[in-house]
């Protein structure tokens, strides 16, 4: 697994943002049983840095939480069985790695939302790393039925590091 964490804006949250990132993504992996190695970018920002990247890439004015970016399309959510044949492009040419894409985290939202849900920072950063994981890999929840299975996902992935509320 290779996961390239870049922090573009410093913010003290008492987590050590690499290794819980690590941690985070190992166990969607894990708990999707994806076959291959995988690398993932993630990049911390602030809330201007967010809200400049949700407009130019969703037209929508506005900060948000999490930003992700998937390389590889879904027939099944989470069903890796095609990838290889149906696009070699997701595939990194010298390490062989699924490339699953990018996420970005705004950490003056992982501070707001922590504060205003009651939980620490370090249960929302994971919360989200969770979340956009489950997008990486095909997961949405713009319907009630695939926001159901969705966040019963990332609650297990969650509970199952002991990361809860």
């Amino acid at each position: 697994m290779n996961i390239c964490l870049e922090q573009e804006y410093e913010l003290d949250l008492g987590i050590n943002y690499k290794d819980l990132a690590e941690t985070v993504i190992e166990a969607a992996l894990d708990y999707e049983e994806c076959p291959y190695e995988c690398e993932i970018n993630v990049i911390l920002t602030n809330n201007e840095g967010i809200h400049q990247i949700n407009n130019e890439c969703r037209e929508i004015d506005r900060p948000t939480d999490v930003l992700s970016f998937p390389m590889a399309e879904y027939e099944i959510p989470g069903n890796f069985e095609q990838l290889e044949e149906e696009q070699p492009e997701c595939f990194h040419p010298e390490s062989g790695e699924l490339m699953l894409g990018d996420i970005i985290i705004s950490l003056d939202k992982v501070k707001e939302q922590a504060e205003s849900y009651g939980h620490s920072a370090k249960r929302e950063y994971a919360f989200l790393l969770a979340h956009s994981m489950l997008h990486l890999m095909g997961y949405d929840h713009m319907v009630e039925a695939e926001e159901t299975v969705m966040f019963q996902k990332q609650e297990e992935i969650l509970v199952g590091l002991n990361i809860t509320r």
